[in-house]
């Protein structure tokens, strides 16, 4: 009997190609799209939560811990005070720390945020659980005005290696005042990573030290030094103060004694804050875009149920000549009603299927050029519930 009305279903499925074939690309449709706003709405979260991976601690002066993630990892804002260079080298030499990162900011690229910090920069910085910093071109800087740049600040500038770029003192748009007098050259171009790091400009500690050599009073003073000058002496190249430094420690079972002592550090007012933590209490602030997400994965179920249903009663209209053969042939209405839900059935399980085929062959064809585009990836997972 169930044999029966399977090659029943089937001949019936045939016979109506057309509409069998629209019902079952909707479903598809709008399971793809559904599983697809559901893709992108976790691992919006997980790419934000993975801007910075490796890193145990990240250390400034005393504020907030959003305030402190936001101008060490993001760029955004400024520091409410510095840490001293004496402050930094004694925490360092720590034997629990395993290496250490300075960060100093202050000076924009027409528009891009300058970092000042050394090579372990592009050693140990980490992203997106644990993936290094890689060069598209070129190497880290190695002299005194070398510049290492992110991908979007080339490609929004048409930037190449060897090109000349001049700072502008501050973090702003525009700038009146610039550092014209001491060009940096483009030594590499950083790959695509989705996080600030893209919208960067790097140089050395002793480089960001040097452009605001008659500087000190906030101004440019009228006896402007030359590249020359300050390559022959380095003695005013030393740093005596940072806007902030990340740590990673041997061990992490260190983690919060490590963090509790610089908390307690006597010579001057500091914060350790654990990255992870901090972006988890930033993506609150922030998750309306999650969200919005999720709505949206709610229309999308409405619109498809509608579509679906619109066409399962348009099919039923067209039917009732077949339905009443089936009557007149001595079918009962259970039998009617298992071969409607048989075909039901079938069409679902089909259409679910390539619809998850269409997902998946969307991320792999598109992935690759989101990645190189924008920094955006997007993994491969399994439907959540």
């Amino acid at each position: 009997m169930q044999l029966n009305l399977l090659k029943l279903v089937i001949k019936s499925l045939r016979f109506r190609k057309f509409s069998v074939s629209l019902t079952i690309f909707s479903i598809a449709l709008s399971v793809a799209l559904l599983l697809g706003v559901d893709t992108v709405r976790i691992q919006a979260k997980d790419n934000f939560v993975n801007t910075i991976s490796g890193t145990d601690l990240i250390i400034g002066s005393r504020s907030g811990s959003i305030q402190l993630l936001l101008y060490t990892i993001f760029h955004l804002g400024n520091a409410t005070n510095n840490v001293s260079w004496q402050s930094y080298e004694k925490i360092t030499k720590h034997p629990r720390i395993e290496w250490s990162i300075p960060i100093s900011l202050g000076d924009s690229h027409k528009g891009f945020r300058v970092i000042g910090t050394n090579t372990d920069y592009f050693s140990y910085y980490q992203y997106a659980k644990s993936k290094k910093l890689s060069f598209s071109a070129g190497t880290e800087f190695s002299s005194l005005f070398e510049a290492v740049i992110g991908a979007n600040v080339a490609n929004k500038l048409l930037y190449q290696l060897d090109d000349k770029i001049i700072l502008a003192h501050g973090a702003g748009n525009t700038s009146i005042s610039k550092h014209e007098n001491l060009p940096f050259t483009v030594s590499g171009i950083l790959h695509s990573t989705g996080t600030p790091i893209d919208d960067s400009v790097f140089i050395s500690l002793a480089g960001l030290e040097a452009v605001h050599i008659g500087w000190e009073t906030g101004i440019a003073s009228d006896n402007k030094v030359s590249a020359d000058e300050l390559n022959k002496d380095d003695s005013r190249l030393h740093p005596k103060s940072i806007t902030a430094f990340l740590i990673g420690l041997k061990s992490k079972q260190d983690i919060f004694g490590i963090q509790r002592a610089i908390n307690e550090y006597k010579k001057e007012p500091l914060l350790a804050i654990l990255p992870g933590i901090a972006l988890l209490e930033l993506w609150k602030v922030v998750s309306v875009i999650e969200k919005i997400l999720f709505v949206i994965s709610a229309f999308v179920v409405a619109i498809g149920l509608l579509g679906m249903l619109s066409i399962i009663l348009s099919n039923l209209n067209e039917r009732h000549r077949e339905l009443a053969v089936l009557r007149s042939v001595g079918a009962s209405p259970r039998t009617i009603f298992l071969l409607l839900v048989l075909e039901s059935e079938l069409l679902v399980i089909i259409g679910m299927a390539i619809g998850v085929i269409l997902l998946y062959l969307s991320i792999l064809l598109l992935n690759p050029f989101l990645y190189a585009s924008f920094g955006i990836g997007i993994e491969l997972m399994a439907p959540t519930l």
